[in-house]
């Protein structure tokens, strides 16, 4: 009776888990920050649909051995917690856009960022 119980309980948490919306498992929406190539360009670049809780080192600016990103814009459903060392190094200094499109100066320096669904336990850049 009680393996019984056990596989009821198991598959119906499967069949909820393979129900929800991919939206769980990604920030909806686009974040844009803008970086400077070797040769001295100034290029736009966005990341779409960025999974949740994943570090991701911007193209163009995720190293430490290239300018860093700027004027980073939050257009997704989700926080995005910004780092300015590559590889989202927690020592590194970092910053909070709020979800929905909050945009940062571009004072503000970005290499890498983290997306979450919840509020982070940081100082929220202010609207």
């Amino acid at each position: 009776m009680k393996l019984r119980n056990a596989v009821a309980a198991t598959l119906g948490a499967l069949a909820l888990t393979l129900s929800m919306s991919g939206s769980a498992f990604a920030a909806e929406g686009q974040f844009h920050y803008t970086f400077q190539e070797e040769d001295g360009q100034v290029r736009e670049a966005a990341l779409s649909n960025p999974a949740n809780d994943s570090c991701v080192n911007l193209f163009g600016a995720g190293a430490d051995e290239v300018p860093a990103g700027y004027g980073p814009e939050n257009a997704t459903d989700s926080y995005a917690v910004l780092y300015l060392g590559a590889d989202c190094d927690e020592t590194s200094p970092k910053e909070v856009l709020q979800p929905k499109g909050q945009r940062a100066t571009d004072d503000m320096k970005v290499r890498s960022v983290k997306f979450t669904t919840e509020r982070p336990n940081l100082r929220l850049m202010p609207r």
